[in-house]
């Protein structure tokens, strides 16, 4: 497939996103917490009665608001303590990251590809995005912490929708023998598929309903100074993040020929190298206390 015209690539990535809305999508109970919380006239009350009518949901939440990594001073032991404590908005994000675990099941798909593979590297960004935000107090923790745990979503989309075609992708994307890829996988994608996993990931989370924020991240993590300004900060967040998990090896790395971290967008965080060495000595047991928490 060549180059699809922008007509057809919008049709590309349309079929995608309906061939898999009957395989795997969110829990209709996620569904309906995100559309609450987008609802200036929610309230507490209405996200704990949703959150309380699915008990499962309940101790995933809890689990997550209590865990080592999410470093609150003291136990909590009721959702709507949750709520009151973090917010509606912190509370949605971690509903949803709870409810990713299932998107991301699923055996291996050929030698150099497994959708554990690609959580155990999306764990690892999530955390690193995590750690990132809190080095710079920039706030919405949760936040970054959902967008590096969906950055490559739109992989997902493209397993479950043309898996063939990603078996394919993966036979002809040359790698060397430390598993690093020796062309550009989001060329190749644009060949095989028409789109790539950015635009794939981008418009789920339109599909989804989910704030702008994560179609930036997961439309722009290999490129965020393509973005406006005002919107290019968690997409940058996301960008480091992704980078240093993959030179800690953390699972899947083949969109990635290399890990070097652009000196532009870690002067646009206001970043610099005593900074980025503390997230990456930090992020071995950040990652372990998350995948502890998620398993």
């Amino acid at each position: 497939m060549g180059a699809a015209s922008n007509t057809d690539q919008a049709a590309i990535i349309d079929s995608a996103i309906k061939g898999i809305s009957h395989i795997a999508s969110l829990p209709e109970i996620t569904l309906k917490i995100i559309e609450l919380v987008e609802d200036p006239s929610s309230t507490a009350q209405d996200l704990h009665k949703i959150i309380s009518n699915d008990p499962a949901l309940c101790s995933r939440i809890l689990k997550v608001v209590n865990s080592a990594f999410y470093g609150l001073p003291r136990q909590i032991g009721s959702i709507n303590r949750a709520i009151v404590l973090l917010g509606l908005n912190a509370v949605k994000n971690i509903a949803i990251a709870a409810s990713l675990t299932k998107l991301f099941r699923g055996g291996d798909l050929c030698p150099h590809f497994s959708a554990r593979k690609l959580w155990i590297h999306s764990i690892a960004v999530a955390a690193g995005s995590k750690l990132l935000c809190d080095e710079l107090n920039l706030g919405l923790p949760d936040e970054a912490f959902l967008a590096g745990l969906m950055h490559d979503i739109g992989i997902m989309v493209e397993m479950q929708a043309m898996r063939n075609e990603l078996i394919q992708l993966f036979e002809e994307l040359p790698i060397d023998g430390d598993g690093v890829p020796l062309a550009d996988m989001i060329e190749h994608e644009d060949r095989i598929f028409g789109a790539n996993h950015q635009q794939f990931g981008a418009a789920l989370c339109d599909t989804w309903k989910f704030p702008k924020s994560f179609s930036y991240v997961t439309g722009h993590h290999h490129d965020p100074m393509s973005l406006p300004k005002s919107n290019r900060r968690l997409a940058c967040i996301v960008y480091v993040a992704d980078r240093l998990a993959s030179q800690a090896d953390y699972g899947f790395r083949l969109d990635l020929q290399s890990t070097e971290i652009s000196q532009e967008i870690l002067d646009e965080l206001g970043m610099n190298e005593e900074q980025l060495q503390g997230i990456r000595d930090g992020l071995a047991s950040a990652y372990e206390e998350v995948e502890a928490t998620f398993n």
